[in-house]
């Protein structure tokens, strides 16, 4: 049996491979999520089975897998009033009869209990109801106030195990919170799990905060603050409450975003007129000017092996998307589709280039090529803006403002997810209006 240690975070003490686990190769039911717009598979999901001292845990550890599966829109999680098996006598072994009256092609079953020890063990398995076999199978040990992420663990585990993809529901964003009158809003700093759950304010609202951005390689964000109507770049880490100033920047346009090992950020300043891009070296404090001219040069985001950067420029009479070298060299357009383009952001995968796109007074969220091919539109309105990588590579959120009514009122701004077919899109919830989301990199597994 082999065994594994999650870290990143303390109360998660470790896991193990279930036996029993069938040969990839013979297990034939997978979602090919590389087609367009994909047939949901039928997924049971019943109740994991509550042992002494478990309480409700196996009805919520159930609860959240579904809702993770039924946002992703590549699962149809069926209505558990169908279910004819007990979760007592599913502990024994599937009865897959029963499962495939219900028209079920997978099945996930689960234990929860409480060890002499107080840590919760949590075990689940999924099932192929066609072929009668197990797919794959763990059990977690942990905190019981740990729950929910080992809820997430396991709904990425799914999800990689039938599309071949990693998961993403293990992971968080943080946000812009906004409150107050359009004319004097306050701008918060919050977080939350994917799904809206753990939610807390970073900051309290006496400066306002703009952009922040997660580090692909440490839970750490660097933010844009309006200190004493300065503009300041702090870097916080999330874990320890630490905060970090990177510096007072009285030209800043645009707020960093981190290099893939997460030494650099990079990012777009104005000085004596000029608006270019500038990457800061986060050892040294070192800055080196990548762009020149006087042009408007902005949103620079890197490509994930940090070798390239994308960035929106009015260097040809409008606002368009380029590709530089990181050393500032070689640079090209790529859009040149119809209308402006903004916020560029390279795919985790390295695949595509997702960008606002800005049309006889409509806004886009759309992907194309690094190269400027392919270019699609998954999403449209009034205004959508700011679009942000699942760390899969497969799904975007952003945020959505609606258009005011008659006096100024209304105007509600929130996020948004939708995945690249442009079918499943979806509001994410939020206690106040929300902007500027950045989603966060997968939990690190240490194995």
């Amino acid at each position: 049996m082999r065994m594994l240690f999650l870290r990143w975070m303390p109360a998660v003490l470790g896991l193990l491979w279930l036996a029993a686990t069938a040969d990839p190769a013979r297990a034939a039911l997978e979602i090919d999520i590389t087609r367009g717009n994909v047939d949901p598979l039928p997924i049971a999901i019943p109740d994991f089975h509550a042992g002494d001292g478990a309480g409700d845990r196996g009805k919520d550890m159930a609860q959240v897998i579904t809702a993770n599966l039924d946002r992703s829109g590549l699962f149809q999680p069926l209505d558990p009033r169908a279910f004819i098996q007990t979760v007592e006598s599913l502990q024994a072994r599937p009865r897959f009869a029963d499962w495939r009256l219900i028209k079920a092609q997978a099945l996930v079953s689960g234990k929860v209990e409480v060890q002499a020890d107080g840590r919760l063990r949590v075990e689940f398995r999924l099932w192929d109801v066609l072929a009668g076999e197990q797919m794959t199978g763990l059990v977690y040990f942990t905190t019981p106030g740990n729950w929910r992420r080992i809820a997430h663990v396991i709904s990425d585990a799914i999800y990689k195990r039938l599309t071949g993809e990693e998961g993403y529901f293990d992971t968080r964003i943080v946000y812009v919170a906004e409150s107050g009158r359009r004319d004097r809003r306050v701008k918060r700093l919050a977080i939350m799990d994917q799904d809206g759950a753990a939610h807390r304010f970073l900051t309290d609202g006496s400066y306002l905060v703009l952009t922040p951005r997660f580090s692909p390689s440490r839970q750490e964000i660097t933010y844009l603050s309006y200190y004493r109507d300065t503009p300041r770049v702090y870097l916080y880490n999330i874990d320890t409450g630490r905060q970090e100033v990177l510096g007072d920047f009285p030209g800043m346009t645009y707020a960093p975003r981190f290099s893939p090992d997460g030494n650099k950020v990079i990012m777009s300043m104005a000085r004596d007129g000029k608006s270019n891009v500038y990457a800061m070296d986060l050892r040294t404090r070192a800055i080196n000017r990548l762009t020149s001219g006087p042009a408007i040069d902005t949103s620079p985001c890197y490509s994930p092996d940090g070798k390239q950067v994308v960035f929106n420029s009015d260097r040809g009479g409008s606002q368009q998307l380029y590709v530089m070298n990181a050393d500032g060299g070689d640079v090209r357009r790529i859009s040149f589709g119809d209308g402006r383009y903004a916020t560029p952001v390279w795919s985790p995968r390295g695949d595509l280039v997702a960008f606002t796109k800005m049309r006889k007074g409509t806004f886009f969220i759309g992907v194309m090529r690094p190269d400027g091919s392919g270019e699609r539109i998954l999403s449209e309105s009034f205004l959508d803006e700011g679009p942000t990588w699942a760390p899969n590579g497969r799904v975007l959120m952003f945020f959505r403002q609606e258009p005011a009514r008659k006096g100024g009122r209304g105007g509600r701004t929130r996020l948004w997810s939708v995945d690249l077919t442009g079918y499943n899109e979806r509001e994410i919830v939020t206690p106040i209006d929300a902007s500027d989301p950045a989603w966060s990199p997968l939990s690190p597994l240490n194995r």
